[in-house]
């Protein structure tokens, strides 16, 4: 789970504030020191928690807390406000020129990822319309050319490189012309890093600025490094203006220092969160979305924006028709399996439904492997015997489990499984007409 550490200290901080009919400053002061100390213990800045705490402490010992019917409620909400607000309030867009190319300017130290970054958000802005052109800067990492334009192969995406001989400031800027001709619309600029801030690194990136007049200069950093990616923001920021951060490895960030001090701190930003290794696994950053997740109050906003982006809508209406008529076969289930497995990690859905705690998700062991299981036990069926489950008999029960590397006990599981739904869907069908029949409450009129 994102930030799973704080995520459980703060929710177990202030459920003993919940059942409480009033609350005393005793109370709130207890609860207080245990946010304080989860917040530290996550690593996040102690300049920015001394202000949060002092502020929700403030707010929660208010009129209007105290004379509340709910005051436990009413202090998580302004916990849950007070996050939001110290991550940004809302998310922060991209800044498009009127005047075509967009540019964007990518930085950063090596191993923060900047690189795959530059192509996810490539990838991401493409699905939104744009006609975006990689370019490769970076011409003294060891293959760091080719690495992006494997990426650029991966997503479908051009990059436009002069080799590693030419100075990065004549590339950046040979590279707007380029997309100009060729009807590129957004130019995204993968930088050289250096293992640590120096001279050297900085007085590249400010000349490459200084002649392209990026509209967005955007830093990578690794989420999971805490207090050093905030010092690193806080020394880009500083030398070179940044407009906003890319936090990457937020999926094993498990603390959450860098993502609840960057924006304090820096004045600058969050725009987007690296979610996974995958090029499609770049996320919009929502502080109020991240706020309630932290609090276990889910996300479902996230959780309808990938469900729209990985399902069919065409396949979705035909799949309901189909359950309807209890027509459902294999065939579909398999094809809902896939469409699920492109929203991501099962452990990640769930964290955005609302009332999963980071206790109870901690607790379940949410099994993938038994998902791929399933998966190959289908596909080592015959289309036939995916539309007519009904032929699959001793044998080619064996010949399935063999084929799919399981055993044969797995498969009558599957088929039990799958024979039970379809009798209760038939059910449901059934109770559904009836009711029809007799009128809206079961009456017969």
């Amino acid at each position: 789970m994102v930030f799973e550490g704080l995520a459980e200290k703060l929710q177990n901080a202030l459920g003993k504030l919940k059942g409480k009919g009033k609350l005393s400053e005793k109370d709130v002061d207890n609860a207080m020191r245990e946010v304080k100390l989860a917040l530290l213990e996550a690593d996040v800045n102690f300049r920015v928690v001394k202000n949060f705490v002092n502020t929700v402490k403030e707010r929660a010992i208010g009129h209007e807390v105290m004379e509340s019917l709910t005051p436990g409620q009413q202090v998580i909400k302004i916990v849950n406000e007070e996050l939001t607000k110290l991550m940004g309030e809302k998310e922060s867009k991209i800044e498009f020129s009127n005047n075509r190319p967009t540019v964007i300017m990518m930085c950063g130290l090596q191993g923060a990822g900047k690189t795959t970054t530059s192509g996810k958000l490539a990838a991401l802005l493409k699905k939104k319309g744009r006609r975006p052109l990689l370019v490769a800067c970076d011409i003294y990492r060891p293959a760091a050319i080719k690495q992006l334009e494997v990426v650029g192969e991966k997503v479908n995406i051009p990059v436009f490189n002069m080799g590693d001989k030419q100075n990065p400031v004549n590339i950046a800027k040979a590279s707007i012309e380029h997309g100009k001709k060729n009807g590129n619309d957004l130019i995204i600029i993968d930088t050289a890093g250096r293992l640590h801030i120096d001279e050297g690194l900085m007085e590249e990136l400010q000349n490459i600025k200084e002649q392209i007049n990026p509209n967005e200069i955007l830093l990578v950093v690794d989420a999971m490094t805490g207090q050093d990616a905030v010092t690193v923001a806080e020394s880009f920021n500083e030398k070179l203006g940044i407009t906003g951060v890319v936090l990457t490895k937020l999926d094993g960030d498990a603390r959450g220092g860098a993502a609840l001090s960057i924006r304090a701190v820096t004045d600058k930003p969050i725009k987007f969160v690296g979610m996974g290794e995958k090029l499609d696994q770049l996320e919009t950053f929502y502080p109020d979305r991240m706020a309630s997740r932290i609090l276990g109050m889910g996300d479902i906003l996230s959780l309808i924006e990938k469900a729209q982006a990985s399902f069919d809508e065409k396949k979705a209406l035909e799949l309901e028709k189909k359950l309807r008529s209890q027509q459902f076969t294999f065939e579909d289930f398999l094809d809902q399996l896939q469409q699920m497995k492109n929203m991501g990690p099962m452990s990640q859905i769930l964290e955005m439904i609302p009332g999963v705690n980071s206790k109870q998700l901690k607790n379940l062991n949410v099994d993938e492997k038994e998902l791929v299981h399933i998966e190959a036990i289908i596909q080592s069926m015959t289309k036939e015997e995916r539309l007519n489950p009904a032929l699959i008999d001793g044998s080619r029960r064996k010949r399935i489990a063999n084929g799919s590397g399981t055993s044969i006990q797995e498969v009558n599981k599957l088929l039990k499984q799958f024979t039970e739904t379809k009798k209760m869907l038939k059910k449901f069908s059934g109770m559904e007409k009836s009711m029809k029949k007799k009128g809206r409450f079961g009456l017969p009129f």
